[in-house]
Formats: structure tokens, sequence, C-alpha cells
């Protein structure tokens, strides 16, 4: 069953191009996702797009006339946002070769085309550190794109005026050419290069968008990063993009999101990674360490007998997990034994009794100018 455009926007089947265009921005100011967030109102908004999209087209809004709908796949031989349908008869795929008509003679034409067209996406990168990331926060963004413009609201026209009638191609958006060949006569199609394919012209453009209805524009808005983002995701803020030519409906704007290195920090995925120096004695004592984490401190315990490249884990001091409910990953604590590389005479005096005391006798062998050691029981298994 067909949609019923008409009724999504709220406007008569008569309704004027600035008819539609006033149903819709009231119906976006009530519905856009930065004013209502809910699920429905998201879905509504699409609908609305879509409504506004169709009927401004007059190809498309002269299938819904005729009971078809353009959107649906296979629905009225119409084509979904942003691409042609399939071919469905004979005619298109005639279409596709020679243009607009047949090989023999002038077929049905496509008509014109809209100057009213759905606007790009755009995408802007905002730079975060790792605090912002992983906690997330509200931060303002400062965006350059086409709006519509404020002196015609997008119909391209001055003040006073109004597009007219192409007297190239008499409203029809194509010219025909007539070619004589050796099966019989070809008559092909091509948009108009006067009124490039529209239908009429413009002969008073607009002094400020020159005839597109759109004019660049700087502003600000507030964009709500949620916690747990990573490195190259994108937050996606709907209708924020570019703005149609002839004021259609906006397109999209990602915000991609671009994690600065931390000097302490590494990130793997919701896990933290660090590397913690440990003396050589307060890894064979033990000891307590107190860690600056993301959110505060804490105290790590440095068992007696700690060995080199051990790691510790302390759970639930990672990065808030993106729609966790509030978990987090964990940190790593990776620590380096240090062993000292210069010793006073007491030290040294100290190192070789504790040596004597746990049977690692050292062996000394000076001359030459150097100093050689040699531990007897490096490897015996002694601990």
């Amino acid at each position: 069953m067909a949609k019923d455009y008409y009724g999504i926007l709220g406007v008569a089947k008569d309704a004027t191009p600035d008819d539609l265009k006033k149903a819709y921005r009231r119906l976006a100011r009530e519905f856009h996702p930065d004013v209502n967030p809910s699920p429905e109102a998201q879905e509504k908004f699409k609908e609305i797009n879509a409504a506004f999209e169709v009927l401004s087209d007059p190809q498309k809004r002269q299938i819904v006339d005729l009971g078809g709908d353009p959107l649906a796949p296979g629905g009225g031989g119409g084509a979904g946002p942003g691409g042609a349908g399939p071919f469905m008869d004979f005619q298109d795929i005639m279409d596709a070769f020679f243009g607009a008509s047949g090989p023999m003679g002038a077929g049905p034409r496509r008509g014109p085309r809209s100057r009213v067209r759905p606007g790009s996406d755009a995408i802007l990168r905002l730079d975060l550190d790792l605090e912002e990331a992983a906690f997330g926060l509200e931060s303002p963004i400062t965006v350059d794109t086409a709006t519509v413009c404020g002196t015609c609201e997008g119909s391209g026209a001055a003040a006073g005026s109004a597009p007219v009638t192409c007297d190239t191609c008499e409203g029809s958006g194509e010219v025909q050419s007539v070619q004589r060949t050796i099966l019989g006569q070809m008559v092909t199609s091509r948009p108009c290069a006067t009124c490039s394919g529209f239908g009429t012209v413009i002969p008073n453009p607009c002094p400020k968008c020159a005839g597109d209805g759109r004019v660049r524009s700087r502003r600000t808005l507030t964009v709500k990063i949620p916690a747990g983002v990573e490195d190259g995701m994108r937050i996606r803020l709907a209708g924020q993009g570019e703005v149609g030519p002839g004021g259609g409906p906006a397109g999209d704007l990602y915000v991609e999101i671009h994690e600065r290195p931390h000097d302490v920090f590494t990130r793997k995925g919701d896990d933290l990674h660090c590397k913690l120096k440990v003396p050589m004695t307060a890894a064979a004592l033990g000891t307590s360490i107190t860690l600056k984490t993301l959110d505060g401190e804490e105290v790590v315990d440095v068992n007696p007998g700690t060995q080199p490249g051990s790691t510790l884990r302390v759970r639930g001091k990672g990065v808030p997990r993106l729609r966790g409910g509030g978990a987090r990953g964990d940190l790593f604590v990776h620590l380096d034994v240090r062993t000292p590389t210069k010793l006073d005479a007491e030290q040294e005096e100290l190192l070789q009794k504790l040596a004597q005391l746990r049977d690692e006798e050292i062996i000394e062998t000076r001359g030459g100018g150097g100093f050689f050691s040699r531990m007897r029981d490096a490897f015996n298994g002694h601990a």
C-alpha cells in the first residue's frame, strides 16, 4: 500500500511548493532529533524528509497522485533516496541506451527535474583527550555548511520575482534531436542546456545566493559525546549537514573522534596499560605504591619477590564501556624492576653479604684495569 505522503506533511493534494516548505520546516522543528531525541521522533523525522523529497519532485509527485509509491522497491517505477530504481520495462531499457525516447520515434518524456534536492552529508573532526573520551562531555563545535538563504527562503529568485518557464524546452527540461540511420529515424533526448534540465529559468536571481537557494554559513552547535568513545568513531547529528539546492532538506553531520596520545596510559579498547618502575629492593621485599588513575588514585601492592616483567591488574579502573551500563575495563600495570648500575663501597659490601647469606658466592677477578664477577650459582635454581 502506497504511503500517504500528503498526510505525513499535513498538506492538501493541491499544495504549492511554498506550502510544502512551510509544512516541512514546521514539522522539522518539532521532530528534529536535537529537539526531540526519542526513537519515535527520529523515525517520524525520517518520514518527513522522505515525504518532502517525494512531493518536491514533480516526477515522484505525479507517481503519488497516480496511486504509486516512488520510494517503494518496484513501486511506481521510482527510485529510492540517492539512486535510480531498477528497470521496469522495455521503455526503461531503451532510455538507458538512447535517452528518453526509443530509437524509432519520440517516446514519453521524463519531465523536468526538481530544483529542490536533498543536501549532502558533512564531516567534522573533533580532537579529545583520553579523559574526555573516557568519561564523555558536551562540547561546542563550529561548522561551516550550506544553509537556506534567508533572503529568498530557498527559491533562488529575487524578491518580487519567480522562476519562469524555459523557452527552449517549453518546460520539459529536455530537448530532442532527430538522426536518420539505416534503422530509420532515431530520436534522442538530452537535458536542456538553457535551464539545465529544470524546465524553468530564474531571470532575476537572488543577489545573496545567486539563484542557488542556499548560502555558506558558520554556526555553533553542541554535540554530546558519550562516555567510552574510541578513536575513529563517528557521532551522527541528523539534519545538521549541507542544505540541499533549492532549500532542500539537509544531510547529516558526522563528528569523527580523534583521541590524543596520553603521557602515561596506552589504550587498548576499554583497557588501559601503563609502565611502573620498581627498585630491585622494593620488588624483593614487597611494597605498596600509590598510582594515579584517570579518576583518582589507587594503591597497588607489589608482592615480595616480584620478578621483572610482571603485570598487575587493577579491575574496573579502565575506560567506561560504550553503552555498557556503567561497566569499565581494567588497568594493567607492567612492572619494570630496576637493577642499580652504580654502587658505593657500603652498598657493594651489603650486597656481597646478602649473597653469602643466600649461598650466592661471588668470585671476583681483578686485573688489566677491568673488573669481572661471576655468580657461582646463578643458574643452579637458588631463589
